[in-house]
């Protein structure tokens, strides 16, 4: 016994030690690199779904560290893919020289370089996913998504913005591309950009395919703005006048709000597709967006994530030219703090749906229902917030890293995005309020992120910041205004009814739900029975404490029935509503693993979906935010 005590202690210690130790990679400094890296990356695998990629890296003898960038800015966490990086060769003068792998740092990479040597040639794989179980495809038959934190090493010890790159890819035979990266010249297939820093390569990157369309939304602009399209199919690029005109006011509107452009252009770029994975990343100079393949074709029944460029835009200034200090890192291999995503992320959500609604890809109508959705959401639909605070969910990519739930509503998950847009909507009201009418969270839109125009390089700020922009606007306690919220507990509903609206419920579903329930395929009864299920009966979430999982209902569960009878999603709500005002539970046959087992769901209220109604005799400061400018 006391052999194993002293082998525990033993072996305690020296974990302790190791854990003790830290990696040796080189800090960045501010200081010019030495030399301009030379990137080729061939994309033309489009069967086996491979990035070829060679490095001309220039060197002095000596330990040399290369590394994999690891903090991806607009993902809030570590995501660099390290683990599809392959077939790694470093030479120099034609010989081989082997690296090794930091022990606690595996994105970085040394080598020694010995006498006489100037540059390193390194060259290596990128495998993509080829099924969306490995991760986000980004290469298709019919297009490609090339991200250059995935196809790139970078010499460690300098500020990213201080090292020079000339990068230059190899695309399929016939593609078009789209980047906000500058053309210097183009070969063939082979295109060559213009010498820019390695912070602004990363933060560009290209969409290409066969099927292409490009769409000048300011024409004559000084600081042009397009909108790049790549589709599976030659048909889903097909749009009517309108709808390019709304993505047209979608720049107007931002104009108006902000006052000033930060980028010397701006590229939308879209894949509407079915095949290339889901992406919304923003970027400064460009979106980097995938929507459904029936964007413009089926424009009535894809209205629900027309939002999504709005927020992107939005991200121009709120995110990359202006960004919480803690984010505003020199590397992409220094941690980043997530601290201000509640403004970063809440107040893009928030300015994304507005300007949405200001543009024309959204009506009023719909705008309004989707708040509804989102207001219920912290009305009812988070039950997690009694024990965790906003705030605390500005860590979530870090400590969940974006994997599913299994309760959601319980454990929350990034809710500064939906619950931040409910801070910043009370936040107008209350600017509102304290101006008579005279100011508005635009107003705050304008002073924070209007200045310096043409300028795009980041501009940090802090709370403090953020708080005396708020006071100039309209003097108040913004300080508590915002911690109170942040960092409490209660609902996130009071700038509804000072925006003169209330959140009400009744059996009818709002054209947001049934938005959701088509995009879902799914029964949204979260405000009543308390679950969604799924077209085939599995169900998804379950509202913690809820009538459903009161009986026993849980995540993964697979309904069979529903009293008695085969299930189907218009047979469970009908169950829910026959049993309104009785005292009969409803019966769900439930299949999990191999078992099957009844549950008796003790609810008699009927179908609740949200909406908001308006406040007679209160000034509707809603539909005032909403309208275009």
């Amino acid at each position: 016994m006391k052999m194993r005590v002293l082998a525990a202690a033993v072996l305690l210690w020296t974990t302790t030690q190791a854990s003790a130790q830290t990696s040796q990679t080189p800090a960045p400094k501010d200081v010019d690199y030495p030399g301009t890296v030379k990137l080729e990356v061939d994309a033309t695998d489009t069967l086996r779904r491979v990035f070829r990629v060679r490095e001309t890296i220039p060197v002095q003898p000596g330990p040399v560290t290369l590394l994999y960038p690891e903090w991806i800015p607009g993902n809030h966490r570590p995501s660099g893919q390290i683990e599809k990086l392959a077939g790694l060769v470093i030479t120099a003068n034609g010989k081989r020289l082997e690296w090794t792998r930091d022990q606690y740092d595996v994105y970085a990479f040394k080598v020694e370089v010995p006498q006489g040597v100037t540059e390193l040639v390194a060259e290596f794989q990128y495998l993509s996913p080829l099924a969306p179980a490995q991760g986000r495809v980004v290469m298709t038959p019919s297009m490609l998504n090339l991200q250059w934190n995935l196809t790139t090493l970078y010499p460690a010890g300098y500020y990213a913005s201080r090292i020079p790159v000339q990068a230059t890819v190899k695309l399929p035979a016939g593609w078009s591309y789209a980047t906000a990266l500058e053309t210097d010249s183009k070969q063939g297939d082979t295109v060559n950009f213009r010498t820019l820093n390695f912070e602004h390569l990363q933060d560009s990157p290209m969409f290409a395919g066969r099927y292409y369309k490009r769409v000048d939304l300011d024409p004559g602009a000084k600081q042009p703005i397009h909108l790049n399209l790549f589709a599976d199919e030659a048909k889903s690029l097909e749009a009517k006048p309108e709808q390019i005109k709304a993505h047209a006011a979608l720049v107007e509107q931002a104009d108006k709000l902000y006052g000033a452009r930060h980028y010397d252009h701006y590229e939308f770029l879209l894949a509407l597709t079915s095949q290339l994975g889901g992406i919304g990343l923003e970027h400064h100079r460009s979106s980097e967006n995938s929507g459904a393949t029936g964007y413009f074709t089926d424009w009535d029944k894809t209205w629900s994530g027309r939002d999504l460029l709005a927020h992107e835009y939005n991200h121009s200034w709120n995110g990359k030219f202006r960004r919480g200090k803690d984010l505003a890192t020199p590397n992409f291999n220094v941690p980043m703090g997530d601290s201000l995503l509640w403004l970063y992320e809440g107040q893009t959500q928030f300015y994304g749906n507005v300007l949405a609604a200001r543009s024309g890809l959204w009506t009023k109508e719909q705008a309004l229902t989707s708040l509804a959705l989102t207001a219920a959401t912290y009305d009812k639909g988070r039950p997690g917030l009694s024990w965790r605070a906003l705030q605390d969910t500005t860590n979530d990519p870090t400590i969940n890293q974006r994997k599913p739930q299994p309760y959601r509503n319980w454990q929350l998950s990034e809710d500064y995005y939906s619950g931040g847009l409910m801070v910043w909507l009370e936040a107008d009201a209350k600017l509102r309020e304290l101006s008579e009418g005279k100011r508005s969270l635009d107003d705050f839109a304008k002073a924070f992120f209007g200045m310096d125009n043409g300028r795009w390089t980041v501009k940090p700020y802090d709370f403090e910041e953020v708080v005396a922009t708020l006071n100039g606007i309209a003097a108040y306690d913004w300080s508590t205004f915002l911690r109170s919220r942040v960092d409490g507990h209660d609902p996130l509903t009071g700038g509804l009814e000072a925006s003169g609206w209330k959140l009400v419920y009744n059996d009818k579903p709002n054209d947001a739900v049934k938005a959701a329930e088509t995009r879902g395929k799914s029964a949204m009864l979260t405000y009543s029975l308390g679950l969604m299920a799924g077209g085939d009966g599995e169900v998804g979430d379950v509202l913690w404490d809820g009538p459903a999982f009161k009986a026993g209902v849980a995540p993964g569960m697979k309904i069979v029935a529903v009293n008695g009878m085969e299930y189907s999603s218009d047979a469970l709500k009908d169950a829910v509503t026959a049993a309104k005002g009785t005292t009969t539970p409803i019966e769900l046959l439930v299949k999990r693993w191999n078992r099957y087992d009844t549950f008796r769901i003790d609810y008699h209220e009927g179908l609740k979906y949200p909406s908001l109604q308006r406040i007679e005799g209160k000034p509707d400061t809603l539909s005032l935010l909403l309208k275009a400018k």
